[in-house]
């Protein structure tokens, strides 16, 4: 009979952990997700913005000297991602590629012009800097169009600065929910030791003593949670850089570090101090009040 209910009572032991580690281990896997989401929501805007392209074309007069003086040009430039020079007859070429037909047969010459296709780093991809660059380019008086979605630039802009004040908002309302759970749960687990706690206190033990165990204990379970959740994240990590290998996610090992520290410190602390507030609840409860 003795055994059987030494058995219950561990069944419930370790379903209680259970629920608590599976309690630190989601939130701080969703805390942590947005933490690497936050981390990196500037190197994410700017890779997007980074796509937008600008065509600088020239005159059909402009000389090979000249082409290649702007060649130079943009490779010194500070604003310049990349880009590329993209010679008429290799656009014509690519046009009958896309449309299936060769407009010059008809036209008897080809009207395309040599351009360049430049992207801008994402710092300079607004509508103030845009127009210094432009204004730049037409300096040199080959340059005859300059051709860049400027709706674009304004939505992504207008949308990145909206994006990031409610990234804001959801941490901080995700931080304190987090820490409701991760306090629940503890509750939870303290609260069946209650009359344990109250058997001690009767014996003669302090405070300090009675608390230190419950306390060594949270911080194991919030240790397996946090562990748990580095995992997962080191699994989004992967995921997410095998669908945008250009953001070099998993390269940033800084960023990585930053999270997974956090996330340790903050399961570690949420834990303990949850802990200990639910120790000391029922330390100052009367006896009659724990039934």
């Amino acid at each position: 009979m003795a055994s059987s209910f030494e058995n219950y009572n561990k069944r419930r032991l370790i379903s209680s952990y259970f629920s608590v580690v599976l309690s630190i281990f989601l939130v701080l896997f969703l805390l942590g997700t947005l933490g690497l989401f936050v981390i990196n929501s500037k190197k994410i805007s700017d890779d997007f913005k980074e796509n937008i392209p600008m065509t600088v074309f020239f005159h059909n007069e402009a000389t090979d000297s000249i082409l290649n003086s702007f060649d130079v040009e943009l490779k010194n430039a500070k604003f310049i991602k990349d880009y590329a020079f993209v010679h008429k007859d290799s656009a014509a070429k690519n046009n009958v590629d896309i449309v299936g037909k060769d407009f010059m047969e008809f036209l008897g010459f080809n009207p395309l012009q040599n351009s360049f296709d430049i992207h801008l780093k994402g710092d300079y991809v607004n509508s103030e800097s845009i127009k210094k660059i432009e204004r730049t380019f037409r300096k040199n008086e080959m340059v005859t169009e300059i051709i860049y979605d400027k709706q674009l630039v304004d939505l992504v802009n207008n949308n990145v600065k909206e994006i990031s004040f409610w990234i804001l908002i959801v941490s901080g309302v995700l931080t304190v929910v987090a820490m409701l759970l991760i306090n629940s749960s503890l509750r939870l687990s303290v609260y069946s030791h209650r009359f344990t706690i109250k058997t001690m206190q009767m014996v003669g033990a302090t405070k300090s003593f009675i608390r230190k165990p419950f306390i060594w204990t949270s911080i194991k379970l919030g240790l397996i949670g946090s562990a748990l959740a580095i995992i997962g994240l080191l699994g989004v990590v992967m995921y997410v850089d095998n669908l945008f290998p250009s953001l070099g996610i998993a390269k940033d090992y800084t960023s990585i570090g930053i999270v997974v520290l956090g996330v340790l410190i903050i399961g570690t602390i949420i834990t303990s101090i949850s802990t200990y507030f639910a120790t000391q609840r029922f330390l100052n409860l009367k006896t009659d009040d724990l039934y």
